[in-house]
């Protein structure tokens, strides 16, 4: 089957959305926890976070174009603190449930029946049933002219996480936690790992490492 630009360009709106975000294939599934300048917090699902750099940890993550609410965005650029917390097996379907529309003085995490968690110097809220989560602060935000979305670009302040997760080279083994990959818009995976591979060199084959 041959989809020419065309034929995507007169696709139904709701077909193009889903089968355009299908083509990158698995992406991570991230709750983004925010708390506005008084307090009140929003939770957000979020298949749009990239890493950009050991040192410093940057993480990098892609939100709707600004042109309404979004508040997310807002209490991120009103307070500089956000974490970022990974979807588990245990509660996926909770998580999908933050895209909904919730009226802004509603906070998403009582909605769906999902716990915050806090420490100190952290202003966000983190999602308590999460097992791998990290708080950022902002650095920098960039509105993209090619489509109006916004890059929030963040530093790592903080990282919690179960123990048995982490591996003597510094792997965390994210499918011991039960992290799940979403695709499209709303289709959520566990995963099965092939292995990990030495170090890529022109000379000889990869090892199989774990």
């Amino acid at each position: 089957m041959h989809w020419s630009r065309s034929a995507i360009d007169e696709s139904d709106d709701r077909f193009r959305a889903k089968f355009i975000n299908s083509l990158s294939g698995f992406k991570s599934a991230n709750l983004i926890g925010t708390a506005d300048a008084n307090g009140n917090t929003n939770l957000a699902i979020v298949s749009s976070v990239f890493h950009l750099g050991a040192n410093p940890p940057l993480i990098g993550m892609i939100v709707r174009p600004h042109t309404v609410t979004r508040d997310t965005l807002e209490n991120i650029q009103m307070t500089g603190s956000y974490t970022i917390n990974h979807v588990s097996a245990d509660i996926w379907q909770k998580a999908h449930q933050t895209s909904a529309r919730y009226p802004k003085d509603q906070s998403e995490f009582e909605a769906v029946k999902l716990d915050e968690q806090y420490i100190e110097d952290v202003h966000a809220p983190f999602v308590s049933q999460s097992r791998l989560k990290f708080a950022l602060k902002l650095v920098e935000t960039q509105t993209l002219e090619v489509n109006q979305t916004v890059m929030i670009i963040g530093e790592i302040t903080d990282v919690i996480v179960e123990p048995l997760a982490v591996q003597d080279d510094g792997f965390i083994d994210i499918e011991l936690l039960e992290t799940v990959a979403v695709s499209g818009l709303d289709g959520y995976h566990t995963t099965k790992r092939l292995g990990r591979l030495s170090y890529a060199k022109p000379d000889k084959d990869p090892d199989v490492i774990g």
